[in-house]
């Protein structure tokens, strides 16, 4: 596919959420920029600043079918992937489908999810199957899991182990609108919601085109030398508990390719890498001190990481 078709589609993705999303393009291009890179999307922020309607207003701009979990304490596995139950008409067992059937799956809150629901979802994330009674039902492609987690509500949750944030590709935050903005969102909400106004710019089965055309977005030796150093920098500084991993790695390259794309480029510059990697290797990194956040701390470390002076996109 032309690489030139991706950049106009990213675009148009964009402009299509931003009508619900209102005034948060950077998190609407970060969402547009892990689709694309076939990456799972981690949103952490307080309760009604959209992290829905992000979700919906994807799963509706690009006609694919859109299902919402909502993690409880007493969620069970079954509850997300489905079950083999026996169909007394046919005499036989049959595999009834769970909600993670869907090209986007938005699983709200969960963090209130037990151990054992987060741990199912993050096998389907993983390997884009579900296993049930020792047969394999694929999930739809385009496959896109929306998480989202309330940073500031503690009670009756559980926390996200670093294995399975590793599994997300991006993390973002919406944040409270500016007033102008406020005032916006109040004013088209007051007849009926921007969301069922969405139409779809892109079929599933162009999305997952497109996911296939950024992976052959070119990325110079040098570029890709950066993006490792920038990872192992995380593992390496002395207020880090926890660095980055391996799979950082490859979801940072991937993020870069799709920023490229979005910024109508066939080849991946070392700005690339610094527009996506707050959001990749925010979530992975844990402190060993707690004196500073975790992006100043990722300002300084990727700050100190040489930047290459040349990128060639010549092949």
């Amino acid at each position: 596919m032309d690489l030139s078709a991706t950049t106009a589609a990213a675009k148009e993705l964009v402009d299509n959420v931003e009508r619900v999303i209102t005034g948060k393009t950077r998190a609407v291009e970060l969402a547009t920029i892990a689709l694309l890179a076939g990456q799972h999307l981690l949103v952490e922020d307080v309760p009604g600043v959209g992290k829905t309607m992000l979700g919906r207003a994807i799963a509706l701009s690009i006609d694919g079918s859109f299902k919402r979990i909502q993690g409880t304490s007493d969620l069970l596995p079954a509850d997300i992937t489905g079950s083999t139950v026996f169909d007394q008409s046919t005499g036989s067992f049959s595999f009834v489908p769970g909600p993670i059937f869907a090209n986007v799956v938005l699983f709200d809150e969960i963090n209130r999810a037990a151990p054992k629901a987060q741990s199912a979802l993050l096998q389907v994330m993983d390997e884009g199957v579900v296993s049930s009674d020792g047969d394999l039902y694929d999930v739809p492609k385009p496959f896109f899991v929306v998480a989202t987690r309330n940073p500031v509500e503690h009670h009756g949750t559980f926390p996200l182990p670093e294995g399975a944030l590793d599994r997300f590709g991006l993390s973002i935050e919406m944040g409270y609108p500016a007033h102008g903005v406020e005032r916006r969102v109040i004013e088209a909400q007051l007849l009926a919601h921007p969301v069922d106004e969405v139409e779809p710019v892109m079929e599933p089965e162009e999305l997952v085109a497109h996911q296939a055309a950024i992976r052959s977005v070119y990325i110079d030796g040098s570029v890709l030398d950066y993006i490792v150093s920038m990872v192992r920098a995380t593992r390496e500084h002395a207020s880090v508990a926890l660095g980055a991993s391996p799979r950082a790695s490859v979801s940072l390259t991937r993020a870069a390719q799709a920023s490229a794309v979005l910024r109508g480029r066939d080849y991946v510059l070392p700005d690339d890498v610094q527009h996506t990697a707050t959001a990749v290797l925010t979530h992975r990194v844990l402190l060993a001190v707690q004196s500073t956040d975790v992006k100043t701390l990722l300002d300084e470390i990727t700050g100190s990481v040489p930047v290459p002076v040349e990128s060639n996109p010549a092949r």
